[in-house]
């Protein structure tokens, strides 16, 4: 049977995976989006977009069908 991790080592694991996971989303967004001001989505934000789902789909983090 496992140890369970002590609440405080939780939270503070938990903090740091939000941390990652703020900083990834934050870069790809960052990546992505280059006019904030419009609805449309231009041919480089399209495009990068491609990139990062093909570059996600290799590292088989895209959930399949």
């Amino acid at each position: 049977m496992a140890a369970q991790m002590p609440e405080s080592d939780q939270i503070k694991q938990f903090k740091e995976f939000l941390g990652t996971y703020n900083k990834l989303t934050e870069t790809c967004f960052i990546g992505c989006v280059k006019d904030v001001t419009t609805r449309e989505v231009k041919p480089e934000e399209a495009y990068q977009v491609q990139q990062n789902e093909a570059l996600e789909a290799k590292a088989g983090l895209l959930s399949q069908p």
